[in-house]
């Protein structure tokens, strides 16, 4: 049935990006977690602060109270308060938590649901495709981020460059 497919799918992809943002992360010290390129770009703690903030509004009360919640502060996600990154580690499992609480529990009924985001109706799949690639550009945030941060230190999280080839061999491709 193709909804089971697509609920797998997503809780698939969303740890996919959970796991890349983490992997990035790892590779960062301590001192340069709040990093920023320009006073204007974000550093990872603010990314990580702001993808939490935004998971636990979405997905609190998913089906019963609209996805953007009065209480969130959205604002103070973009401040530079500074806090160590076993804080910030419980900040984002806090989030991915609240999420992957909906998927574990989602059934193929559920996807033409309605739900609110912002008092804008969405079905429960288009609220999740929404937030699967508001997530997505943050994972990718992150590992950019990472990556300049690292330099040549950078243990890649995918296929290396110039080894395409001998992936693709191994594939039988």
């Amino acid at each position: 049935m193709i909804e089971n497919g697509y609920i797998a799918s997503v809780k698939y992809q969303f740890t996919q990006y959970k796991t890349l943002a983490e992997k990035a992360i790892d590779q960062i010290p301590d001192e340069k977690i709040y990093w920023q390129y320009n006073p204007e770009s974000n550093s990872i703690a603010t990314i990580v602060k702001h993808m939490s903030g935004n998971m636990l509004s979405r997905f609190t009360d998913f089906y019963t109270s609209d996805g953007e919640k009065k209480w969130r502060n959205r604002d103070a996600e973009f401040e530079n308060e500074i806090l160590s990154r076993e804080q910030l580690k419980s900040l984002w499992n806090s989030g991915w938590d609240c999420l992957f609480n909906i998927l574990k529990d989602l059934k193929p009924e559920d996807l033409i649901k309605t739900v609110m985001i912002r008092k804008e109706d969405h079905t429960v799949m288009e609220a999740i495709n929404r937030q699967l690639t508001h997530y997505a550009y943050h994972a990718g945030q992150i590992v950019f981020i990472a990556k300049l941060i690292v330099d040549h230190e950078w243990k890649t999280l995918s296929i290396a460059k110039n080894s395409s080839r001998a992936y693709n061999s191994q594939k039988g491709l």
